[in-house]
């Protein structure tokens, strides 16, 4: 007769067994991690989009038969978790098959389960948004003495605060030619990718009838005329080849002895092609410039029954007296705001529609000159508010 204990012995050998058949016979999963790989083969980082870093690394995975196992992690690097993608760029489709992917809970983690047809060291592709990589695009402009020709450069201050480091990567803006630099977490780095030399430049003066006074005689300063240079961004310009990005700008103009002389500073608007940048320079006290109003007279006027007037429409007559004490030529751009509803009846100078309610009238200005700038436009119904009606009361008489 066997004893209890005996029995006990028995019954937990037995499930020795088992289990030692069941972890013999269960399928083996390989289990890689990134961070323990050799560096990544190649990198791409593309900075078109202004709010995330698009990233593409290229990685050696070393992997067996059958199912493996590949963990991905990226604690204290601000990486999109959703944006994540595996990709393998062999020819042969069917040799590795991403089968699906889990998120450990609580971890800045994911895990891939990657079939391979067999063991092979397979390079496979890994992208991902990266928020935290801050680029800035600053420009320098040195104009000749003439003032009709600059040498733009442009470079590309890169920060980065993403918590990757970059020992070695290719760098993309959207345009210029990409280049090759590290990037460590927190660090800053100013790149030069972008020089034309002999770029045409056009400059200009604008007198705003909105922001400057109309009266400058009355004034208790001179007042000044901005000052622009305008460079075109086609391929008459040298340039042309995409769009430029939005930057601080630093103006220079060199003196004929062999230093420049600094203008100003101002932020570059984004100038896609076929477009025109216009930087700002400063203002001039040589060009004055006085407009008044010269007449105004109703017309087509519409009255009620009790002929009060309701709607009418007014034709304006301005002048523009403009003078150039300048020892050289000028372009002044008058910008004149309307109201309403509106229309050109004539004008001395060519005029151009920038908007439903902003015209531009460009004027050539000979050397120490005066010109003046005549137009006439109506404005249409002009509505009036009818007055309201008396109230009749009924007083009580008091005898």
């Amino acid at each position: 007769m066997i004893s209890k204990s005996t029995k006990m012995s028995i019954m937990m050998f037995f499930v020795f067994c088992v289990m030692f058949s069941a972890i013999h016979t269960a399928p083996v999963f390989a289990r890689l991690r990134l961070v323990a790989l050799p560096e990544r083969e190649d990198v791409t980082v593309n900075l078109d989009n202004p709010d995330f870093a698009l990233v593409q690394e290229e990685r050696i995975l070393t992997l067996q038969e059958g199912v493996n196992q590949v963990d991905f992690s990226w604690k204290g690097v601000r990486i999109d978790e959703s944006s994540i993608r595996f990709k393998s760029p062999t020819n042969d489709p069917d040799a590795l098959t991403l089968l699906s992917v889990s998120y450990p809970p609580g971890e800045d983690a994911l895990v891939w389960d990657v079939y391979s047809k067999e063991a092979m060291d397979a390079r496979v592709r890994i992208s991902y948004l990266l928020d935290g990589i801050d680029q800035l695009v600053t420009y320098t402009a040195v104009a000749d003495k003439e003032e009709t020709k600059v040498e733009l450069r442009s470079d590309l201050v890169l920060r980065n605060f993403s918590g990757e480091d970059f020992d070695h990567a290719l760098w993309l803006l959207g345009y210029g030619d990409p280049f090759e630099s590290e990037s460590r977490h927190e660090g800053t780095k100013r790149v030069s990718f972008f020089n034309r030399s002999d770029v045409p430049i056009a400059k200009e003066f604008t007198w705003d009838a909105a922001e400057k006074p109309h009266e400058p005689d009355r004034e208790d300063e001179a007042v000044g005329i901005p000052v622009h240079y305008v460079i075109e961004n086609s391929a008459d310009s040298r340039l042309g080849e995409h769009m430029l990005w939005s930057g601080k700008t630093r103006v220079f103009q060199q003196d004929g002895h062999g230093s420049t002389i600094f203008l100003g500073e101002d932020m570059a608007p984004f100038t896609p092609v076929g477009d025109k940048m216009r930087l700002y320079i400063g203002d001039s006290r040589d060009i004055v410039v006085t407009q008044r109003r010269m007449s105004t007279r109703k017309e087509n006027v519409v009255r009620d029954a009790n002929y009060n007037v309701v709607r009418y429409d007014e034709l304006r007559s301005d002048v523009v007296k403009i003078e150039n004490f300048r020892d050289s030529a000028a372009l002044l751009n008058v910008i004149q705001h309307m109201e309403g509803q509106w229309e050109m009846v004539e004008c001395s100078h060519d005029d151009e529609k920038l908007d439903y309610k902003t015209v531009k009238f460009a004027v050539e200005l000979d050397e120490s000159s005066q010109i003046e700038l005549r137009f006439t436009y109506r404005v249409k119904n002009i509505i009036v508010r009818a007055p309201r009606p008396l109230m009749q009361y009924n007083v009580p008489r008091s005898d």
